[in-house]
């Protein structure tokens, strides 16, 4: 029997969301990539244009991550062009149901595709588990359309085109976009940190059961009820007390846990939430301001010194792995090697493929267990050189390569 390695390609769309050349997309699509191709389709043009203008080409880039947020499906990622034509994002105003969406992409790699179709559902939860909820569309979604925009009328971002439910793997009406508020809250985020810092009120909730109800003589069987209230914490501040249900959040009904976590998406660290419950007979409004539940790769830099944990041929600040801070990292599939804490900034340091939270395993074949086994490898190199770093990202080990 004979066996064939060969390298494996995925297609996906994306939306330019920063003429500086910031991209959004699903981090699906993205996810173990090794070396990612941006294709830009060439602008338009007007019939009657002028046949001087030189010819309009797409053109292709070379890409790095910048940030992904997996529990969003969300990824952005950079390429090195200026002036580009961005989306503008549809925040304030959610879509309605029956209003004219359409999808763009790059549908089995047919690329600049566009489809038209309407909004069939604002908040669809395909799965109940998941705090996820989606712009539900029957505008024509196929494999390749990942990461795309759907837009309205205006031209607007509505959502980012996620997934379909099919029993064939084509279109069947049902395809999902992640709304623009979620995308507008993620992407600022994930280009400043590489991840996000999910929105918190300080309050545990709990799904109300009809046994849950029956015990505290609840006025409903069904919704979302406060089980705690954090000491100090904005929903205490805001009045909210244990056994409050919480019916809308926004003027938008809230019946579940997910609905609920979704619904603190759609806003930023320090803006405010408009809570309505149920205390006993009475129903109250309530204004609770939102925090940024700390991300653990966050604390890591405010440990490093920034002149002993310099790998300045990379352009992070690095730290070795010891038990202790092995053990803090829970999806960490090998306990050593130098994980990146922070980035710094300098000529050439873009092109260096890390992000906040990788671990570097090995250089060019070697294993790299401190910071001095990373430097003095890399001090060894000469411009031109090629580097590959063995790294751990997100609990996979891929390989990212650059030139010196």
């Amino acid at each position: 029997m004979s066996v064939v390695i060969g390298k494996q390609r995925t297609i996906g769309s994306g939306v330019i969301v920063d003429p500086e050349g910031y991209i959004v997309t699903n981090a699906h699509v993205v996810k173990g990539a090794e070396k990612i191709e941006v294709v830009v389709p060439p602008p338009a043009v007007a019939e009657n244009a002028p046949d001087t203008l030189p010819a309009n080409r797409e053109q292709t880039y070379d890409a790095r991550i910048v940030g992904v947020a997996r529990q969003l499906d969300l990824a952005v990622i950079k390429i090195e062009a200026h002036k580009l034509s961005a989306i503008p994002i549809r925040k304030a105003v959610l879509p309605k149901q029956g209003e004219m969406v359409f999808a763009f992409g790059s549908p089995e790699g047919l690329r600049n595709s566009v489809t038209v179709g309407v909004v069939s559902a604002v908040a669809r939860q395909p799965d109940p588990d998941s705090p996820l909820v989606y712009v539900q569309t029957d505008t024509p979604i196929n494999p390749g359309n990942s990461g795309g925009p759907l837009v309205d009328a205006d031209g607007e971002l509505v959502g980012i085109n996620t997934f379909i439910l099919s029993s064939s793997g084509g279109n069947q009406g049902l395809g999902f976009a992640i709304p623009a508020g979620v995308v507008a809250y993620a992407y600022p985020q994930l280009v400043k940190y590489g991840h996000i810092h999910e929105p918190e009120i300080g309050a545990i909730l709990q799904t109300i059961t009809p046994e849950l109800a029956a015990g505290l003589h609840l006025p409903r069987d069904y919704g979302v009820i406060v089980s705690d209230v954090v000491p100090g914490g904005p929903a205490e501040q805001a009045g909210l007390k244990i056994q409050d249900i919480i019916v809308r959040v926004d003027g938008i009904r809230t019946g579940s846990l997910p609905l609920f976590s979704q619904s603190l998406y759609m806003h930023g660290s320090g803006e405010h939430a408009k809570l309505e419950v149920l205390r006993g007979p009475d129903r109250l409004q309530l204004d609770v301001s939102l925090a940024e539940r700390p991300h653990k790769v966050d604390s890591l830099a405010d440990s490093v010194d920034p002149v002993k944990n310099l790998v300045s041929h990379l352009g992070i600040l690095g730290i070795e792995l010891n038990p202790d801070l092995a053990h803090s990292l829970p999806d960490l599939r090998i306990p050593s090697g130098i994980i990146v804490a922070a980035k710094t900034s300098g000529a050439g340091i873009g092109e260096v493929p890390l992000q906040t939270g990788d671990v570097i395993h090995g250089l060019n074949g070697t294993t790299v267990t401190s910071l001095a086994d990373l430097r003095e490898g890399l001090a060894k190199l000469a411009p031109g050189d090629a580097v590959v770093l063995l790294i751990e990202r997100y609990g996979q080990l891929i390989y990212v390569s650059f030139v010196m």
